[in-house]
């Protein structure tokens, strides 16, 4: 009878007891030659030094000059993705067997953690009574129908769509009519309300054509000035970098814009090609609240759809208190439709 226990559990001992045997072999092989070898401090300066400066970067994101094809903003708008490398950098001195490289790689951890750590964990909250979204819809985008039930089915008060043409604003139009009787296009911008709108004007972002509008929405908790925006594309280029001059020109007309509305309560929707990051915006997000810093879960990445790597479509408030805020699934674009949902304070106005 012992005979066959021991058969069948594999040599006298259950299938939990094994596994902590393939641990213990396991780790021992990883840290069994460290003990007595003075050389685990010697190696791996390199990927120490690498270390160090990848926090730096993460401290001093700010410093790092735009003079040179815009390197700064570049950082900045793929700032997040840094913590990529500690990892990385951890299997290289696992395999390095340093000690210094992993003392080191605590310096980048502890500044991700400090800087993102935040937007890891959910924020999301009860209650609001506002809700909008936003979604450049693309001006390629084969199914506009189905990318306005898409949004629609959020349940948002109010929809801004970014990149409309002429042919697709017809085809908006009547698949949220419905739903949205009031509505707005003012170049390739446009707004639908649940509520009534009104002083719809475009706002100059120093473009030459109309790719901003602004409006007051009136809603059961008071007036809100909503403004829609799609700022100008940046582009990577080898000669030249990250450029986004035109983009930075019309951010900083877009929060003069911003700072001259006399309403206290203001949304900003819309595709900002920049991040909350970018020093380029600083125009427009250093006077408003993000909804994602402050009641998103995660990073809220909505570009490029198909594998997001950064937040350029923002919604932002001002004199509002977030209470959530969510990407939507993918449509027929190349962006995510992005939604928040915030609550409307009018007592002090």
């Amino acid at each position: 009878m012992a005979q066959a226990y021991m058969t069948e559990t594999g040599g006298g001992g259950t299938g939990q007891d094994r596994e902590r045997t393939r641990l213990r072999r396991l780790v021992g092989r990883l840290f069994g030659g460290w003990r007595g070898d003075r050389r685990i401090w010697r190696r791996g300066i390199v990927l120490a030094v690498l270390a160090v400066l990848v926090a730096l970067v993460m401290v001093l994101h700010a410093q790092v000059p735009n003079a040179v094809g815009n390197l700064g903003s570049l950082t900045e708008t793929f700032l997040p993705w840094l913590g990529v490398a500690i990892p990385l950098l951890l299997i290289l001195a696992l395999v390095r067997r340093s000690a210094t490289a992993l003392i080191a790689l605590l310096v980048p951890t502890v500044v991700w953690l400090n800087t993102f750590g935040g937007l890891v964990t959910s924020k999301t909250g009860a209650g609001g009574d506002f809700t909008v979204v936003t979604h450049n819809v693309n001006a390629d985008n084969a199914d506009p129908s189905g990318t306005a039930r898409e949004v629609a089915s959020s349940g948002a008060d109010v929809i801004a769509l970014e990149e409309l043409t002429e042919t697709a604003v017809p085809v908006y139009e009547k698949a949220l009519a419905a739903t949205y009787p009031y509505h707005e296009v003012v170049g390739t911008v446009g707004m639908w309300s649940k509520y009534r709108m009104s002083d719809t004007e475009p706002v100059d972002i120093k473009l030459g054509w109309e790719r901003a509008m602004r409006t007051t929405v009136a809603t059961p908790d008071g007036r809100v000035a909503v403004y829609v925006a799609h700022l100008p594309s940046v582009r990577v280029k080898l000669e030249a970098g990250f450029t986004a001059r035109q983009r930075d020109k019309s951010a900083n007309a877009l929060g003069e814009a911003i700072a001259d509305e006399p309403i206290q309560q203001v949304a900003l929707l819309g595709d900002l090609n920049g991040t909350m990051n970018d020093r380029a915006l600083n125009a427009v997000t250093a006077q408003m609240r993000s909804t994602q810093g402050a009641a998103g879960s995660g990073f809220g990445f909505s570009w490029p759809a198909a594998f997001p790597m950064a937040r350029i479509d923002q919604i932002m408030v001002r004199g509002m208190e977030p209470t959530a805020s969510w990407t939507l699934p993918e449509t027929g674009s190349d962006h995510l439709p992005v939604a928040a949902r915030v609550t409307i304070d009018t007592s002090g106005s």
